[in-house]
């Protein structure tokens, strides 16, 4: 009887792992859909990245959220074209917008625990994707000087100042429709094992 028990306990751990496994592969492939849509405006482009980091710590939590995104980093780094413009490869994480690919880990960490901690409660939950997104530019700045060594003024110009109104409306539809997708992906018993 006691193994038997065990065995379905064993079995429902697998399921588990098996089930978290598919939703962070399910979210890393839109990692892969939206992260080369892009639009060139200078050395770093307009990318729909941060807007699935948003979404993805909304939909599975920081740990499988931020997982999502490692994968997706991998698998870029690696060559496949799922960066910005449809690039990829170690040369791409070495370039100009190599601070910003590492800083989006620290992003989805910090917006997951302020959306989980803060029960998703929207003005928290914008609150975390603003100091995650402030984070990010502080990492893609700091490399972007590095790698072209600019002044801070010119990297702020290229980097920070004309993303901050499509990162704001980022963020704004992150937290109205984040919450929408998690409640009708509940609703459907799909977010149980999460």
């Amino acid at each position: 009887m006691n193994s038997n028990s065990n065995t379905q306990t064993s079995a429902a751990k697998s399921k588990l792992t098996i089930y978290q496994m598919a939703a962070t592969a399910l979210m890393t492939a839109l990692f892969c859909i939206l992260g080369p849509m892009s639009i060139p405006i200078g050395a770093i482009p307009i990318s729909f990245t941060n807007f699935v980091v948003f979404l993805a710590v909304y939909l599975l939590g920081t740990k499988l959220g931020t997982l999502s995104y490692l994968v997706y980093l991998l698998l870029g780094t690696a060559g496949l074209p799922v960066f910005s413009a449809y690039s990829g490869g170690l040369a791409k994480l070495a370039g100009p917008t190599g601070g910003y690919l590492i800083g989006f880990i620290f992003t989805s960490i910090i917006c997951g625990i302020f959306i989980k901690k803060c029960h998703g409660r929207p003005i928290f939950s914008i609150l975390g994707m603003v100091i995650g997104m402030i984070v990010a530019y502080l990492f893609g700045t700091a490399w972007f000087i590095l790698e072209a060594k600019c002044t801070l003024w010119y990297a702020l110009t290229a980097c920070v100042f004309p993303f901050l109104l499509g990162d704001a409306l980022k963020i704004l539809l992150a937290c109205n429709i984040g919450p929408l997708i998690r409640n009708a992906l509940q609703k459907a018993h799909l977010l149980e094992n999460l």
